[in-house]
C-alpha cells in the first residue's frame, strides 16, 4: 500500500507491516498475510461540514471527521481531536494505531478516531459550546453506546466532552454512555484523566523490573518528559510518587529543564495554567511555585538533547517528536528506557536507533502498548455505564495497573515467541506489541468472515 498523500497513515502502516514481516509470524501462519489489505482500509469514513456562529454573529465553517476503522473486537473506540492540523491522514493513522492498542488492553473495543480542524485556542466558552453542538448535530446519527464511543484527545477535554454529551442527549433523547471522559457526577470514571500518564509509568515499571531482574525500580531514576498536557502531567506525578526525578516538560513553544527535579506543586500550577492555554514560558514567569527556582527555558526546542544524563524518556506530546539525532543523543546520555505516552512519538529513524541499541540494554516501548492505559480506563468507564455503577479510585487504579502489567507481559512473550533475532539482547517490544495486537484482531476477523 503506497499513499503519498497520507504520510502519517503510511508511516503507521509501514511500522506495523515491517514489525510483522521481520518476525516468524507469516512463516508460521501465512494465512495472516491476507488480513493486512483488509484491516488497513477503514470500514467507514464520515466527513461533514460544521457551520457554527462565532461571538460576533458571523458564520465559521470547519471540517468534521469520524474514521470508523475496525469493529472486529467491539464498538469503534477512539478520541476526537480538535486542532488546526487535523486531516484525514492524521486521523487514519490514529485510528489504525487505535485498533491494535485497544486489542492490547484485553477489553472489547474496536478502533476509530475523529475530530475537526477547529482550533479551540483563544475561543470563548460560548464559541466552543456552539461549535460542539454543531459538530454533534452531524456526528450523533453515526455513534452510540454499542456502535461507536468517542472520547477526548488534543483540544477535547472535560469541558468539550460535556458540551458534546449534552448536545447528543438533547438530540437523541437518550442518556447513554455514548462518550467517555465524562464528568464524575454524570457517568465518568475515577482515574480517567490520570490513566494514560499513570498507565505509561506502570508499563515502564515492568520494563525496568524485567531488564534488571527486579533489582531496580523508578527510585533514583532521572526521567525526561516532553509535553505538558494531561499525559505528561500525570506521568510526571506518578514518576515522582515512585521516587524518580522529572527533569523536563515542554510545549509547542519550547521546553523547561529543571535539573534538581520538577515538584508536584509546579505540576499543579502547570495544570491550572494550561487550561487557560498559557505557554510554559508564561507559566514559569508568573507561577509562584517556579519563582526563585533554577529553571532553564529553551525556546523552540524539545527537551531530549538538553536534559543531560537521563535513565528514562517519556515522549508525551504529539507524533514524531523524537528524531533520529535526538534518539542518538538520548542513548549517548545513558537513557535505557523509552516509552511513548504520545501516539507514534518517535520517527522511524529514532525507532531504528533505539532498536539497534537493544544489545546495549536500551529498551523502547511503542505508544500502542505504553499509552493504552487511557483507552483502557475509557473501556472501564463503558463497563461502569453499562452496569449503572461507579467503582472506587482504588478499584479502577488496580484494574488499570493489571491491564498495563498484562499488556507488558503479552508484548514481551509475543516478542520472544516470534523473534527472528534471538541474540539481540532484550526482545523487541515494538514487534511484540504490533504482533500481539494484530493476532487478536486478525483472529476475530477470520471468525466473523471479514477475511476468508
Amino acid at each position: 500500500m503506497v499513499l503519498p498523500h497520507e504520510p502519517e497513515f503510511q508511516q503507521a502502516y509501514n511500522e506495523l507491516l515491517s514489525a510483522l514481516e521481520d518476525s516468524t509470524l507469516f512463516t508460521e501462519k501465512p494465512e495472516y498475510k491476507k488480513v493486512i489489505p483488509v484491516v488497513s482500509v477503514p470500514e467507514r469514513i464520515i466527513q461533514f461540514r460544521v457551520a457554527w456562529e462565532n461571538d460576533q454573529g458571523g458564520i465559521e465553517v470547519n471540517n468534521g471527521f469520524r474514521v470508523q476503522f475496525n469493529s472486529a473486537l467491539g464498538p469503534y473506540k477512539g478520541g476526537l481531536r480538535f486542532h488546526p492540523s487535523v486531516n484525514l491522514s492524521i486521523l487514519k493513522f490514529l485510528g489504525y494505531e487505535q485498533i491494535f492498542k485497544n486489542a492490547l488492553t484485553g477489553l472489547t473495543m474496536g478502533g476509530g478516531k475523529g475530530g475537526s480542524d477547529f482550533n479551540p485556542k483563544n475561543r470563548s466558552d460560548s464559541e466552543i459550546r456552539r461549535f460542539c453542538v454543531a459538530f454533534m448535530r452531524q456526528l450523533a446519527r453515526y455513534i452510540g453506546a454499542d456502535t461507536d464511543v468517542p472520547a477526548g484527545d488534543i483540544g477535547v477535554g472535560g469541558r468539550e466532552i460535556g458540551f458534546l454529551f449534552g448536545a447528543y442527549k438533547s438530540m437523541q433523547n437518550n442518556f447513554t454512555g455514548v462518550l467517555t471522559g465524562k464528568g464524575l457526577t454524570w457517568g465518568g470514571s475515577l482515574i480517567r484523566p490520570e490513566a494514560t500518564g499513570y498507565g505509561c509509568v506502570y508499563y515502564v515499571e515492568k520494563m525496568i523490573e524485567k531488564a534488571t531482574q527486579g533489582k531496580e525500580t523508578f527510585k533514583g531514576k532521572r526521567v525526561a518528559i516532553s509535553g505538558s498536557g494531561n499525559v505528561a502531567q500525570y506521568a510526571a506525578l506518578k514518576v515522582i510518587e515512585l521516587g524518580g526525578t522529572v527533569v523536563s516538560l515542554s510545549d509547542s513553544k519550547g521546553a523547561i529543564i529543571v535539573q534538581e527535579g520538577i515538584t508536584p506543586e509546579q505540576i499543579a500550577q502547570v495544570q491550572d495554567a494550561k487550561v487557560k492555554f498559557q505557554t510554559l514560558e508564561q507559566i514559569i514567569g508568573s507561577a509562584s511555585a517556579f519563582s526563585g527556582k533554577k529553571v532553564e527555558y529553551i525556546a523552540g526546542a524539545r527537551p531530549w538533547v538538553h536534559v543531560g544524563q537521563v535513565d528514562v524518556a517519556l515522549p508525551s506530546a504529539t507524533q514524531n517528536e523524537v528524531s533520529g539525532e535526538e534518539a542518538k543523543a538520548l542513548v549517548e546520555a545513558g537513557c535505557k528506557f523509552i516509552a511513548e505516552g504520545s501516539n507514534m512519538g518517535s520517527t522511524k529513524e529514532a525507532i531504528d536507533v533505539f532498536e539497534a541499541s537493544r544489545a546495549q540494554g536500551v529498551w523502547y516501548a511503542p505508544g500502542k502498548a505504553a499509552n493504552c492505559g487511557g483507552v483502557a480506563v475509557s473501556g472501564l468507564e463503558m463497563a461502569q455505564n453499562s452496569q449503572r455503577v461507579q467503582w472506587t479510585e482504588e478499584e479502577v487504579d488496580n484494574k488499570l495497573k493489571n491491564i498495563m502489567y498484562t499488556c507488558f507481559e503479552n508484548c514481551y512473550d509475543t516478542a520472544v515467541k516470534y523473534s527472528v533475532d534471538k541474540d539481540a539482547g532484550l526482545p523487541s517490544l515494538l514487534k511484540g506489541a504490533n504482533i500481539a495486537g494484530f493476532i487478536k484482531v486478525a483472529d476475530a476477523m477470520f471468525h466473523q468472515g471479514d477475511v476468508f
